[in-house]
């Protein structure tokens, strides 16, 4: 089947997300800088996960874009993605308002891990449909070293947030700023496929 409703829907839920984080903020009660002080760990909580939700929306939109169809199989891992995301609203407001406590802390964590993880199972599954253009996402995710690295980082913050909880939001920003840096290898194999059908 094509992969037009199931990237509209997601660009769709994303969109929502980041609506309802938004919202979320308050607004400062006064006039001076000191009123910004209440709302300074939501406010930069909320700039992490809007990072995160852009990451998330970017990279989705390029492992679609090496993708030609989908099967029911990929749809379910989508839906099983958008979950995880949907969660991170509640996660941020929730660190944003103790971001000096463990438990909420280690929950963002526990989020961002299996969001993770179930973009590498979507990952998986349209890796594994050797139809078409899907043997492109393939050639360019290669051993996928970044994805594997993040889910150790993720894992690494969750108990670390009980030691620590500066530390482990350390790491959710590591994490964030190494996927930051675009990842052109679906970009770089789609032009070396272009090229090669050119000649």
């Amino acid at each position: 089947m094509g992969k037009g409703r199931l990237e509209a829907f997601s660009d769709g839920v994303i969109a929502i997300l980041i609506t309802i984080m938004i919202l979320e903020l308050k607004v400062p009660h006064g006039t001076d800088l000191e009123a910004i002080r209440p709302v300074l760990g939501p406010f930069l909580t909320y700039v992490l996960s809007f990072v995160y939700l852009g990451i998330y929306w970017n990279n989705h939109h390029h492992m679609l874009q090496a993708t030609t169809r989908v099967t029911g199989g990929a749809l379910w891992a989508n839906l099983h993605l958008l979950f995880w995301l949907s969660l991170v609203p509640v996660t941020t407001g929730w660190m944003g308002e103790n971001h000096d406590a463990s438990v909420p802390t280690a929950t963002y964590g526990v989020v961002l891990l299996f969001a993770a993880i179930a973009y590498t199972i979507l990952q998986t599954v349209l890796v594994r449909e050797r139809a078409g253009s899907n043997q492109v996402l393939s050639q360019a995710v290669g051993g996928d070293l970044k994805g594997k690295a993040s889910l150790a980082l993720y894992a690494v913050s969750i108990p670390v947030a009980f030691v620590n909880t500066w530390i482990s939001i350390a790491i959710y920003v590591i994490v964030a700023l190494i996927w930051l840096v675009p990842d052109r290898r679906i970009e770089h194999t789609l032009t070396r496929q272009s090229g090669t059908h050119d000649e």
